[in-house]
């Protein structure tokens, strides 16, 4: 985009080869066992992937003309508490405050919000430097008013905020159509057709949307068919066997491997803040993922421990003497 690629066109695009690369999966991984689409559902689809793909991509983009890439980034760190309280409120993910699982499930949630915030805006003193030269790129020296980060900010969180919707809805979706691979076509291919109309209707240059061999294909390429495409799809299997708030507390994740990976080929300066940083988004994921753990052992107890309660209540229910039963019969025979 910094080549002149705008980022309406940019989003319609990277949705068009999500849904191209898709595509040929459908005809050789169909199961007759997918419940058929009637236009209620249809209709579910395309608004819940418009707000939730479509509009998130926008709001996002138009938000970093505004604010800087580093704020952006750390706002990123909102969407797991947001899709956790959002779980929550609609019973899709279940937490008891007072139990010790669940009180761990918030715990690590307030500790990956914390990690994140560190690793973003703490730096602290130099701890590895593949280069002699310590110098810092910084990726934005734009001078901005308050009036552009309130904005800026707003539009950011409203991006973080329907995407958090979006991934939240993807369980109950996943469970009226099971269908994961047609439903992430379908997905796909209705977010690419608001952003094209969007696209359009802001973009009228013909030659904005002139595509050539260089390196702007190549990043719609890559974010459309490996980020887009094949990373959502997998996200939807995760979503449907473990729930949105288990995909999106590794999200936080992706910091950490961008700093090591930074420090080892870019040459950049790793600091203690991100260590810090690191540390506490481990701690963070490590206390979610012992009280779902810890909840799921619980839940299987439970199951365990009722039909037994069931079979000894039986044993203990009076039972008629054969005898009996025999004097009854020989009463009733007229």
């Amino acid at each position: 985009m910094s080549s002149g690629m705008k980022p309406s066109v940019f989003v319609a695009y990277r949705q068009a080869f999500a849904t191209l690369a898709l595509l040929p999966f459908a005809f050789f991984f169909r199961s007759k066992r997918d419940p058929p689409l009637t236009w209620t559902g249809l209709c579910k689809i395309f608004f819940i992937s418009s707000f939730g793909l479509g509009m998130s991509f926008n709001l996002n983009f138009a938000g970093l003309e505004y604010i800087s890439a580093t704020f952006s980034s750390a706002l990123v760190s909102v969407l797991p508490p947001m899709v956790f309280i959002m779980a929550v409120c609609l019973r899709i993910e279940s937490l008891s405050i007072t139990q010790w699982h669940g009180m761990a499930k918030v715990l690590g949630a307030v500790l990956g919000l914390s990690g994140t915030m560190a690793f973003t805006f703490y730096k602290g003193p130099p701890l590895f430097s593949a280069s002699k030269n310590d110098t810092h790129h910084l990726l934005d020296e734009k001078t901005r008013t308050k009036q552009e980060w309130i904005k800026g900010s707003f539009l950011a969180i409203a991006a973080q905020l329907s995407y958090a919707i979006w991934l939240t809805l993807q369980a109950p979706l996943l469970k009226e159509y099971p269908g994961k691979l047609r439903l992430m076509i379908l997905q796909c291919g209705f977010s690419c057709l608001t952003a094209t109309i969007y696209g359009a209707a802001v973009e009228r240059n013909i030659s904005s949307w002139k595509l050539a061999w260089n390196i702007q294909l190549w990043t719609i390429a890559y974010s459309g068919i490996i980020i887009t495409g094949i990373s959502y799809s997998v996200q939807a299997w995760v979503i449907e066997k473990k729930g949105p708030v288990f995909t999106v507390i590794f999200g936080p994740l992706a910091l950490i491997l961008a700093a090591i990976f930074s420090a080892l080929f870019l040459h950049e300066t790793l600091h203690w803040g991100s260590v810090l940083g690191s540390g506490l988004l481990v701690a963070g994921l490590y206390s979610f993922l012992w009280g779902r753990n810890r909840e799921a052992q619980d839940a299987a107890q439970l199951l365990l421990d009722h039909p037994m309660e069931e079979a000894h209540l039986e044993d203990k229910s009076p039972s008629i003497p054969a005898d009996e039963e025999q004097g009854k019969d020989i009463q009733n025979i007229p």
